[in-house]
C-alpha cells in the first residue's frame, strides 16, 4: 500500500551561487524526523540545536528550564509534515545551528501517492556543497572558500588541515546522502512493521 509523499525544495538563504537539494519525504514523518533528512541531504554533523519554524509556531527540541519567555518552543516530535500541509503550511524555515546560522527555506512543491515498492525519504537532486561545520557563519563561509580556492592564500594550508584534506564546492556528496537516506528509510520501515506485527498480535 503506498503513503502520501511529500516532494521538498531545501536551499540554503543569502547564498549565491545555491546551495539546494531536492528530497522525497513521507507526508507522515515528524519534524524530528525530517531534521535528520535535512542533516543527511545537507552533509551536516548532528553537532549543534536546531528549530523549525512553521507559520506562527517554532518547533524544536525545548529544554525544560531554558524556555523563551517571547517564544514557546514546541516539541518537534510532537507534529507531523501533513499537519502542516493540511494547514497550508508549505513555506517554512529551518534553522541549524543558532552560532552560525544555517537557515534553510523548505518548500513543499508536490504531494503524490509514493512508490509502494520504495522506501522514503529518497534524494532527488541538488547542487553545491553545504558550509563545513563550525565556519563561522555566511563571512566565515566566504573567507573559506577564497582560501580554499587559492593556494597561496596564508590560509589555505592552515584550513586545508581543518577541512580535512580539501572542499570541493561542487561535490555534494551523492553517494553518502543516499546512504544516510537509506539508513532512515530502514529504520523507518522496521517501526512501521513493528507497530503492524505488534496490532495483529492484540487482534
Amino acid at each position: 500500500m503506498s503513503e502520501p509523499v511529500a516532494r521538498l525544495l531545501i536551499e540554503l538563504e543569502d547564498i549565491s551561487p545555491r546551495i539546494w537539494r531536492r528530497v522525497d519525504v513521507p507526508t507522515g514523518i515528524t519534524l524530528t524526523t525530517l531534521h535528520e533528512v535535512i542533516q543527511a541531504v545537507m552533509r551536516w554533523e548532528y553537532a549543534h540545536l536546531y528549530e523549525f519554524r512553521a507559520g506562527e509556531r517554532v518547533y524544536g527540541d525545548p529544554f525544560p528550564g531554558m524556555e523563551s519567555p517571547l517564544q514557546r518552543v514546541y516539541k518537534a516530535s510532537g507534529i507531523r509534515l501533513n499537519q502542516l500541509i493540511d494547514r497550508h503550511v508549505t513555506n517554512f524555515l529551518y534553522v541549524y545551528d543558532f552560532g552560525d546560522d544555517w537557515r534553510h527555506r523548505i518548500t513543499v512543491e508536490d504531494v503524490r501517492d509514493g512508490d509502494p515498492d520504495t522506501d522514503y525519504p529518497v534524494f532527488v537532486e541538488g547542487a553545491r556543497r553545504a558550509p563545513p561545520e563550525d565556519v563561522g557563519g555566511l563571512p566565515g563561509f566566504e573567507e573559506f572558500l577564497k582560501a580554499m580556492g587559492n593556494r597561496r592564500h596564508p590560509q589555505h594550508a592552515e584550513l586545508t588541515e581543518w577541512a580535512g584534506g580539501g572542499f570541493d564546492p561542487e561535490d555534494i556528496g551523492p553517494r553518502e546522502i543516499e546512504l544516510d537516506l537509506a539508513m532512515l528509510a530502514e529504520f523507518r520501515r522496521r517501526v512501521r512493521a513493528g507497530h503492524k506485527s505488534r496490532a495483529k498480535n492484540k487482534t
